[in-house]
């Protein structure tokens, strides 16, 4: 709960306010000791009693279990600094090598220290050194290259370029959870949230525009597994060039939509919506062209299609988030 205090004034000018006799107790100040004062955008101003303190990494301590995996992923994404893997005995082969993939998956994190019963997993990244936007562009130009490329390993029957962008997708991943922990990391750290330009509320709207990107990398790598099953089956050149036309316009959508968002360009962003027709009468042209196939090589066709129109929806919903 708020609590008021009334703005006084010395004699030479100077404006003061009390501070909370509970708070100066709880956090240990005295008469002569200095509070850091840190103005934000939007002219609040924070006081920080322990400006100067040593930053104590966060640890967690986990055993190993079924679902270690996705314990040390949570912890990740939590903010942790450090990991903590032990064992009452010893950590068993089959565990290592689960930490070691997990530890793999996951940007800055590496085994920094292991003995028979631990393994110490330490994150080496200063969230300060990641801009939550260069992070979402990053992420957004490897799932628009996964969209471009699944299509067209799909229309010229390119199995090697389809197992590319099924990889892609891990490293998408990667992308996507190192920002969830950044942005994570600062809606607890007031300090760090204005050192990179965004208010709680903004870096709500980037968690819930990274899990969209996400959603268009994911999209792609099941059209490029679909791609996989055909087999490097040859399409009608009618069917290639519905496919591309397509993708072309469900990726100018998605691209529209973000920098609608980074820019805050609500005219951009509407025009998103404006595409739907275009959308509508491509996916109609992919149907119409996959009726001269074979029944196994229609579904994937329109399963395809599916995937492309799902990648335009995503692009709605990211539109819609600038509004």
């Amino acid at each position: 709960m708020n609590k008021l205090r009334k703005v006084q004034r010395t004699p030479t000018g100077t404006f003061f306010v009390c501070l909370p006799r509970s708070w100066a107790e709880k956090n240990g100040l005295k008469k002569g000791m200095q509070v850091a004062l840190d103005e934000a955008s939007d002219s609040r101003l924070f006081i920080d009693a322990k400006f100067d303190a040593e930053h104590l990494p966060k640890v967690a301590i986990l055993v190993p279990g079924p679902f270690l995996s996705r314990e040390i992923v949570g912890r990740y994404l939590l903010g942790f600094d450090v990991v903590l893997v032990e064992a009452k005995e010893r950590v068993d082969f089959d565990v290592r090598n689960i930490v070691k993939q997990t530890v793999g998956s996951l940007v800055g994190l590496e085994i920094v220290e292991e003995s028979s019963s631990q393994m110490v997993l330490q994150c080496l990244l200063a969230p300060s050194s990641f801009s939550p936007e260069t992070l979402l562009l990053r992420n957004f130009a490897i799932v628009c290259g996964m969209s471009r490329d699944a299509v067209g390993s799909l229309v010229d029957g390119d199995l090697q370029l389809a197992k590319n962008v099924v990889a892609r997708g891990a490293e998408s991943d990667r992308q996507y959870l190192l920002l969830v922990r950044v942005l994570h990391i600062m809606s607890q750290d007031s300090a760090l949230s204005q050192k990179l330009g965004l208010t709680p509320v903004e870096c709500l709207d980037y968690r819930l525009v990274a899990s969209l990107v996400e959603a268009v990398g994911d999209a792609s790598g099941q059209l490029a597994a679909g791609t996989l099953e055909l087999n490097g089956v040859k399409l009608s050149e009618e069917l290639k060039s519905s496919l591309v036309g397509l993708e072309e316009v469900c990726s100018e959508a998605c691209d529209n939509a973000l920098k609608a968002f980074v820019g805050k360009d609500v005219a951009l962003a509407e025009s998103v919506r404006g595409l739907r027709g275009k959308v509508d009468a491509g996916s109609m042209n992919v149907e119409k062209a996959a009726r001269n196939q074979n029944v196994e090589v229609m579904m994937q066709i329109l399963a395809a299609a599916a995937s492309l129109k799902r990648v335009y929806n995503l692009g709605v919903d990211l539109a819609d988030l600038v509004m």
